[in-house]
Parts: structure tokens; sequence; C-alpha cells
């Protein structure tokens, strides 16, 4: 591919304002078109952000000429359709997480990547995030010995979604799927992507009148030993840390995301490291999704598989599809 890549948006709400700068910032993308429904947001989305187009779909958009790549943020239901339409008319695609409504959809989505040969990214930014590479380096030089247990946390305190967050036919779960799957991803990056081996959930509804789960407590065993526990959560009166925040329990220490640094033990004497990073203009910072982009972008122009790519979403929503089975039926599943 010659020039620039040239990208549309499928959606124009609050996440398609990330990644829309993201574009900006890359250097080997441009924004040529926004899809959505309301004429008037579409065309007020794309002339906020330079894109020449604005169409009402997205079979309009697989019609379009001059579109090589497809950031897909729109409801869950129509990640894979979308994605999968995309794709086959010749687009990469960025997909938002979820990456679908459930693994089967995932596996659909990933073998229509591997038969078009269309780089498809998972939009799980937070491996992106300047201090969850850090740590992660830090893990995989063994400074914290062997990681036995994690503890992370994907909750909203005193304050939910509505729309179609909240209705199961649209996102096709609740807060496990919305900001759990923060917490699930970060913390199997920063273990090195293991294997789910097990996982058993309980889930409910306790602090609104939807159909969907808003409390989870989420156990995995993953393969070689270590057992995160992942909390998800909408409403809830307390978190123990921010979005993607990560306790990591080491045999040789602890290390610790959001806030950020790394306790060692040495002849079992505790000794911290002290460590600075550069100011976040929000937690959910943009420079996580200008990796994103970027990423996506050496994807493309190098031929090869993107990172998170499709395995790595798939993963995500096995452990997704374990916990729900899990929490209705009360038993441990492997996902």
């Amino acid at each position: 591919m010659s020039g620039r890549i040239r990208c549309a948006i499928a959606g124009y709400g609050y996440i398609a304002n990330a990644h829309a700068k993201a574009i900006a910032a890359c250097p080997d993308t441009e924004l040529v078109a926004i899809v959505g429904r309301d004429e008037s947001k579409r065309r007020a989305f794309a002339a906020q952000y330079g894109a020449a187009h604005a169409v009402a779909d997205s079979a309009e958009l697989a019609a379009l000429d001059g579109v090589d790549a497809v950031v897909i943020a729109l409801p869950n239901s129509l990640h894979a359709p979308v994605a999968i339409e995309q794709m086959q008319a010749g687009r990469h695609v960025l997909v938002e997480k979820p990456m679908a409504m459930n693994a089967a959809q995932a596996r659909e989505m990933a073998a229509v990547a591997r038969a078009t040969g269309r780089r498809l990214l998972v939009g799980h930014q937070w491996r992106f995030d300047r201090e969850a590479r850090w740590l992660r380096a830090h893990v995989d030089a063994g400074d914290l010995g062997e990681v036995v247990k994690t503890k992370g946390y994907g909750i909203h305190v005193n304050w939910g979604p509505s729309g179609w967050f909240v209705d199961p036919a649209l996102a096709g779960g609740g807060a496990l799927v919305d900001m759990g799957v923060h917490a699930i991803d970060t913390v199997r990056y920063l273990l090195g992507d293991p294997e789910p081996v097990s996982v058993y959930a309980r889930l409910g509804t306790h602090f609104g009148s939807y159909a969907v789960d808003d409390l989870g407590v989420v156990v995995i065993e993953w393969e070689g030993g270590a057992v995160s526990i992942v909390e998800s959560g909408w409403w809830n009166p307390w978190m123990d840390g921010p979005e993607a925040s990560t306790q990591l329990f080491g045999t040789r220490g602890y290390g610790r995301l959001f806030p950020t640094g790394l306790t060692r033990v040495e002849d079992w004497k505790p000794k911290a490291e002290t460590v600075s990073f550069e100011a976040r203009a929000d937690h959910c910072d943009q420079h996580t999704y200008d990796g994103q982009v970027a990423e996506w972008a050496r994807a493309i122009l190098e031929d090869r598989e993107p990172e998170p790519g499709p395995e790595h979403g798939l993963t995500v929503m096995r452990i997704c599809d374990a916990a729900y089975l899990s929490a209705r039926e009360g038993r441990v599943v492997a996902p």
C-alpha cells in the first residue's frame, strides 16, 4: 500500500472522538468518512474532523470508493456483522471492545480476517498504556518472580450507562462486557498472554432495573497456575482502583497498575521502586488510543497480525461466555 491509509469511522459517539483524534495523530492514516444514522450528527462529526464523506450505513460505506480501513464504534450487536461486511469488502478493521456478542461471533470474525487477509485489531487499548508497558517489562524481566495471584478492576462508581448498553439484545451483557473486559485483557497482557484454564463467576443485578449484570466477581485460572480475581460493576459505591487497575502478587515482589509501582522482595525485605510518569489528562488517556491506531497502521503496512488481534479478542470473549455460563449454573467452566 502506498500513501496514507484512508480510514472511516462507523459511529459518532463518545469513543469515536478518541479514534478520530488517534487517526489524525498518526502520520500513516487519514480520516475520510463517517458512518451514522442521524444525518445532522454524522455531518457535524465529519466536519469537526475533516472527513470528506458522511454516509448513513455500513452498506453505503462498503460501496464507497477510496476507503482502506474502518473503525467500528457501534453497539456490540453490530460489531461482528459490520466487521465481516467490511473485511469482505476489502477493508481492514479496528473493532471496539468487546470484540463481539459472544465467542462464536468472534471466531467467525477471526476466520473472515484470515480468509480475506485483512488486518483485524480489537480495541483493548490498555495494552498501549505507558504504565502498563512499564509493568509488563518488569514481569518479563522476572522482577516479581512467579506471579501467582492477581486482582483487577473494571468498575464505575456512582455511575452507569444507559441506552443500548443496558439492552441485552444490543450489548450481549452488562458491566462484565463493558468494564470487566478491560480488567481481563489487561491482566492477561501483564502476564504475557497465557491461555485461560477455568472460570468461575458470580454475576448479579443490584443497582438498576435493567436486564443485564451490574456487579460481578470472576475467578480465572491461567495456564501456568496463576489465578486472577476480576471485579466488574456499574453504580457501585466503591472501587479499589480505576479502570484496568491491576495488582500482581509474585513470589519475589508485588506490582501494581494505577497507581503504578513495584516492590521487590530481597532477602525477604521489601524494597519499593519509585517511579514517575507523565501526567495524564484523563485516566483513559488519549495516548492509549494513539498507540492503538499506530499499531494497526503498522500491521497493515507491514502485512502482519496486529496486537491485540483476533485471537486476543476471542480469548476475552471465551472468558466472558464462560463467566456467564458459570454464573447461571453455579459451577466452574472451562472456556
